[in-house]
């Protein structure tokens, strides 16, 4: 039976715990119970134990006489203060309690409150009760098991633990009879806190931004799984991010609900939570279906990787079109995963003039950004044209165009700087660069071409993004010869090389020209640079001393003009 959802919220700070609607209120099976027995329950709620007792040996004679006269686990929670704050009747073999998703703690809070109920056949603490532990971030939970004349036997006790390297989520305690649980609970409860607490505050992590718990599904064979991992990592820092923890799971297809199997989220919640993660970030792209079952079980707030991608790119973007991109593409990516339940779902008027069809709250949210998507595309329809104009000026002209492309962070802004002499915002970060620039290169006899910079690319561009910022790739259409940059230095380079060339044929951009330009080559030895360079057939520089760059105007000279000229003297570079 699935139980009402308990939606009044709870103070964490002084763990007062949500009052139930009645004060006689059952939950669960309570169908098929004589009225003495349910009376008999009932009145569970006027006892109030021992502030310092996790359970008497009064109350668990009580709990367990109950459940051996009706067949079935009873279980109550109790509060701090020592009050019973609900009860819920199970069937012979488990309990359901009631949701408390709703109500949240604070950091390195429990719930405040302790489950205690009954076994039948003599079950050590099973896997729903561990789950209810971690799921619900009670104080502990208590199986007492009952003998064969309703009496209590012993009693199975856990509560959770703070991380540490054995990666364990519970602490077991050697079981009990109840008489013998004479330690002092609340002080017990409180230092336990307090220890998570100080991990939360980050007196051990040393974290001062946000906080995440990275999640990496592999599916099947991946053996780009860590490559991934180490993306996600660096693009969590270009957002100001910091990575506690990572999770790993390999699936063979992933859980059309959960992306991970649910057991595996199960013991996420508490991963994070331990931590004192706000966010959990997922390496693949979820679903709407999956957004909305994980959020069912997850307080967190979670990110995929686009949607992380999505926000690096609005906090790069500076100038008002890529303000316009940026916006326009996360409308994109959060439309199909628009949800409401609840009281979100209900109408917007009632009453006379407020009745029929109308609209849900859902509905209206989801017309608003379609509004406005078709807002933003009439405006970078208008930008698309500004720029078109802006080309055709140029192509007048007869200056050739030089686009610079690449893998996020392989050194594109800094190659433009060095070759133009220009101050392009250019940071060790992925997506450092989302406005494109646009500069003068003078080459010898007095020839110019235009060097653009673009936004980098990664191994599965998100297709909102492409379609975002469809007005800035634009530029590349026009462009006579594509500078493709690769960081020499990464252990990625030739899987960056070909998500590269996979975008540009996405974009039908394949057949331009290019000219592959090994960059970063001054933190490799001479000879290694060479060898690497031969091999990729690419030419070898470093952005950053400018070693290698007029070796790579003559290698461009006779692809960008029709008469090569390889006797001329060095470059000169002005800015724009």
């Amino acid at each position: 039976m699935t139980l009402a959802p308990v939606r009044p919220y709870s103070c964490a700070a002084c763990h007062h715990p949500p009052r139930r609607h009645s004060i006689s209120e059952l939950y669960g099976q309570t169908y098929g119970l004589k009225a003495s027995q349910v009376r008999r329950l009932q009145n569970l709620y006027k006892r109030k134990l021992p502030r310092r007792a996790l359970v008497s040996q009064d109350f668990a004679r009580q709990l367990c006489e109950l459940s051996f006269d009706t067949g079935r686990q009873v279980g109550a929670l109790i509060a701090r203060t020592g009050r019973v704050e609900y009860v819920a009747v199970g069937d012979a073999f488990g309990i359901e309690l009631p949701d408390f998703k709703r109500v949240r703690g604070g950091s390195g809070r429990f719930r405040g409150l302790r489950l205690v109920h009954t076994h039948l056949h003599g079950e050590e603490l099973t896997r729903d009760d561990l789950t209810d532990l971690q799921l619900l971030r009670l104080d502990a939970v208590v199986a007492l098991v009952v003998d064969g004349e309703g009496r209590p036997d012993v009693a199975h006790y856990a509560s959770l633990r703070p991380p540490d390297d054995s990666g364990e989520l519970v602490e077991h305690y050697p079981p009990q009879p109840p008489s013998r649980l004479d330690f002092d609970f609340l002080a017990w409860i409180e230092a336990l806190e307090e220890q998570f607490g100080a991990l939360q505050s980050g007196v051990e992590t040393g974290a001062e931004g946000e906080r995440a718990v990275l999640v990496s599904v592999s599916l099947g064979r991946d053996p780009d799984a860590e490559d991934r991992i180490e993306e996600m990592g660096e693009l969590a820092r270009s957002a100001g991010v910091e990575i506690l923890d990572v999770v790993r799971q390999r699936r063979p297809k992933p859980d059309p609900n959960y992306l991970i199997g649910k057991g595996k989220l199960q013991d996420l919640v508490l991963r994070a939570w331990q931590h004192g993660a706000g966010l959990v970030l997922f390496d693949r792209d979820l679903t709407a279906t999956q957004v909305r079952h994980i959020t069912d079980l997850v307080e967190t707030r979670i990110v995929d990787r686009t949607q992380l991608i999505l926000d690096i790119f609005a906090q790069h973007a500076r100038s008002a079109e890529g303000r316009l991109q940026v916006e326009l593409a996360q409308l994109r990516y959060r439309l199909p995963r628009l949800a409401g339940k609840g009281e979100s779902m209900s109408r917007l008027a009632g009453g006379i003039g407020g009745r029929g069809p109308g609209e849900t709250k859902l509905e209206v949210d989801r017309r608003r950004v379609r509004d406005r998507i078709r807002r933003l595309s009439q405006n970078l329809d208008k930008v698309s044209k500004q720029r078109g104009t802006q080309r055709a000026r140029r192509n007048r002209e007869g200056l050739p165009i030089l686009s610079i492309v690449g893998y996020t962070n392989a050194g594109k802004s800094t190659l433009l700087n060095r070759l133009t002499q220009s101050r392009v915002t250019a940071e060790d970060q992925l997506f450092a660069t989302v406005d494109p620039a646009s500069r003068r290169l003078r080459f010898p006899r007095e020839r110019d071409v235009i060097v653009t910079d673009t936004v980098g690319f990664i191994r599965d561009l998100p297709p909102d993004l492409i379609a975002g910022f469809r007005a800035t790739l634009e530029e590349i259409s026009d462009a006579r010869v594509l500078l493709h940059v690769v960081d020499a230095t990464s252990p990625a380079m030739d899987a960056h090389i070909e998500a590269v060339r996979a975008t540009l044929e996405a974009l039908q951009l394949d057949d331009k020209p290019q000219c592959l330009v090994l960059n970063k080559c001054d933190r490799l030895s001479p000879d290694l640079a060479r060898r690497v360079a031969r091999r990729l057939g690419a030419v070898p520089v470093s952005a950053l001393t400018g070693e290698g760059l007029e070796e790579l105007l003559q290698t461009l000279e006779p692809i960008v003009f029709s008469t090569p000229q390889p006797d001329e003297p060095a470059y000169r570079a002005t800015g724009t």
